[in-house]
């Protein structure tokens, strides 16, 4: 048992680090003591951002350094391998998602946190989201009746500045944006399913984005250097990534484990910027209209014809922008488990599903849609995961 205080290392000093900062307030005595990163500009970066940490150019480095816990923050195809070491040594993970970006490395990361029993967590904070505990509220109250039904469609507005001008763009680093993206959307569906998808089709394509020219490598930035609500209309893009290969609109049919119908569509150049859920239940329907704090949760359940209003409607509460909320409930959640053992609102087997949902629904878009099945994990493996609750 690790003491209350942790000691936590970053490890990866891109955009998404700053979840660091909230590990101070998420459990007292907890502090970032280490950075670590392969190229001189993160390690820079690691240095401004946790002032006093110990700077690292390696894992290996790090698991000599033997923090109680590491936040992984690298990009999505280094996340396996960078989990598995960590966790055979013995050091608490929290996996920035998703998970991996191949069903394969998905199964080798849980195979190690089951092998040892060290803890893993993977960081789908959406779960923790405002929007998503509104729905999940109307859920549970039994307003809507069973579900039956979840669709979801992603807008994208800000699509080609956070994915097309880095290494987001090239498959053979994000595998597809079905995980970058969409792995919060496919895992808050089988959360407001209670099931996991286990046949899958996919269509889509790089439709806008393919035809862009202009490109160019940004050694030593990150996203929010090159960020603007200016870049508009989508074609006017400029400074994408040398390598554009992921598709910038996805479509994807879930059948899942206990009869529930899905589908998730995803457009990265939208003029607007939200996530639109509708579940449909036995006796009626809930839909959100606005994504943060501000907006609202609409349930119809009595038979008319178009009422925009719906029969009962909630507030959305939270940020108005972003999910620093949800990262602060996450982080708290993850401490709390490494110390203590506690059950997580979202397990690395739900993580799992999620990848196994997003990447063979790129295999089938990329390959004819021809229908994909999700393989099961192994039974040690899920009966461990089930244990840590």
């Amino acid at each position: 048992m690790v003491s209350s205080g942790l000691s936590v290392a970053v490890v990866g000093c891109g955009a998404r680090s700053v979840i660091g900062l909230h590990v101070p307030g998420a459990r007292a005595g907890s502090r970032i003591t280490a950075v670590v990163d392969t190229s001189p500009e993160g390690r820079r970066r690691g240095a401004e951002i946790f002032p006093g940490a110990t700077v690292l150019e390696s894992v290996e480095a790090l698991v000599r350094l033997r923090p109680d816990a590491a936040l992984i923050t690298t990009p999505d195809h280094t996340h396996a391998d960078i989990a598995e070491q960590l966790l055979r040594a013995g050091i608490a993970v929290y996996l920035e998602k998703p998970l991996a970006t191949t069903l394969d490395d998905a199964d080798r990361v849980l195979r190690a946190a089951a092998d040892t029993g060290t803890p893993l967590y993977v960081g789908h904070n959406f779960r923790h989201s405002g929007v998503v505990k509104a729905l999940r509220r109307v859920v549970e109250g039994g307003e809507i009746g069973e579900v039956k039904a979840v669709w979801v469609r992603h807008f994208v507005g800000n699509g080609g500045d956070y994915y097309f001008k880095d290494w987001h763009a090239d498959r053979s680093k994000t595998g597809t944006l079905l995980l970058q993206k969409a792995s919060h959307d496919i895992d808050v569906v089988h959360h407001l399913a209670g099931g996991y998808t286990r046949q899958v089709v996919g269509m889509g394509g790089l439709v806008m984005f393919g035809g862009i020219t202009d490109r160019r490598e940004r050694p030593g930035e990150t996203m929010p250097d090159w960020f603007s609500m200016d870049n508009w209309p989508p074609a006017s893009h400029t400074g994408l990534n040398p390598v554009v290969d992921v598709e910038d609109v996805s479509m994807m049919l879930m059948t899942l484990d206990n009869g529930v119908f899905a589908s998730y569509q995803q457009c990265h150049f939208t003029p607007d910027y939200w996530r639109n859920y509708t579940v449909i239940g036995t006796e009626g329907r809930v839909e959100n209209f606005g994504d943060t704090g501000g907006g609202v949760v609409r349930v119809w359940n009595r038979r008319h014809l178009w009422q925009p209003s719906g029969d009962a409607e909630y507030p959305i509460e939270g940020v108005t922008e972003g999910h620093e909320d949800a990262d602060r409930l996450t982080m708290a959640e993850f401490l709390e488990h490494v110390v203590t053992g506690a059950p997580t609102l979202v397990s690395p087997v739900a993580a799992r599903e999620a990848v196994a949902a997003g990447a063979l629904a790129a295999e089938s878009l990329r390959h004819g849609s021809v229908p994909q099945h999700v393989p099961d994990l192994p039974v040690h493996v899920v009966q461990h995961f089930s244990r840590k609750g």
